[in-house]
């Protein structure tokens, strides 16, 4: 992986930017790292680059650890669904079609600012959790095989299943981190994860976390109604233009 000097400073401000969005509203990282690092390198490769950084980002959202314990309890079919949908959709990103998984990426992105955009809140009844919970994951693997991004349909079902704040920020996390651990394997696997670009991933970890670290000191100066909006449009914005490049 040679990137220049011009190529790390570029990642690096990648990355402060997505740990900032991410300190700020507690999500966005790999939908912005990887959507802006698509726009200058394949998306294999962007995902790569994010394999350090949402790991341990995501540890840290899970904070108390205590409490990680209940929520697996009720999630872990999702959870189970994301792997098995990541295993089913291996090789898509990776894979030849470089330009389809950017493509596909761009309409993640689109969908992603659509729901948030429109403020649309699902609700989902316990008792069709079991069923739904598993779907859902399965849904968000497949989407993250193919384009590195696990948002959705996660978050939405996540918020649509009745969870106060600390613990939808738990959750949150908790999903991500089997996301990050399932799409690393794949990359593994299929070859786009190495020793070169997993060394380089490290080393965006630092301006991911300063990022978030300033993300979390701003946090209270923002309206969160007023930035979540601009964030939303700004997804809309770039999955727009990784459509248009790739299709049209």
């Amino acid at each position: 992986m040679d990137i220049g000097a011009g190529g790390a400073i570029a990642i690096a401000l990648v990355f402060i930017l997505a740990g900032f969005v991410k300190g700020v509203i507690g999500l966005g990282l790999p939908t912005i790292s990887i959507g802006l690092l698509s726009l200058i390198m394949p998306p294999a490769q962007a995902a790569a680059l994010l394999v350090v950084p949402s790991f341990v980002t995501n540890i840290q959202q899970m904070r108390p650890w205590a409490q990680v314990p209940r929520l697996v309890r009720r999630l872990w079919p999702m959870m189970l669904g994301i792997g098995l949908g990541v295993a089913a959709g291996s090789g898509t990103l990776s894979g030849a079609s470089a330009a389809i998984a950017s493509a596909a990426l761009g309409a993640a992105l689109l969908c992603y600012a659509g729901l948030g955009l429109a403020a649309i809140r699902f609700s989902i009844a316990s008792h069709n959790e079991p069923w739904l919970g598993p779907a859902a994951g399965f849904a968000t693997g497949m989407i993250t095989a193919a384009t590195g991004v696990f948002v959705i349909p996660s978050v939405p079902y996540l918020q649509a299943i009745g969870l106060d704040k600390d613990d939808l920020v738990q959750a949150l996390g908790l999903t991500f981190f089997v996301a990050t651990i399932a799409l690393a394997a794949d990359l593994v696997v299929t070859g786009a994860l190495g020793a070169t670009i997993g060394i380089a991933s490290l080393f965006a970890l630092v301006p991911a976390i300063l990022g978030m670290w300033l993300g979390q000191v701003l946090r209270e100066r923002f309206t969160a109604a007023t930035f979540r909006r601009w964030f939303f449009l700004g997804l809309a914005c770039l999955g727009a233009y990784l459509v248009a490049r790739n299709v049209v």
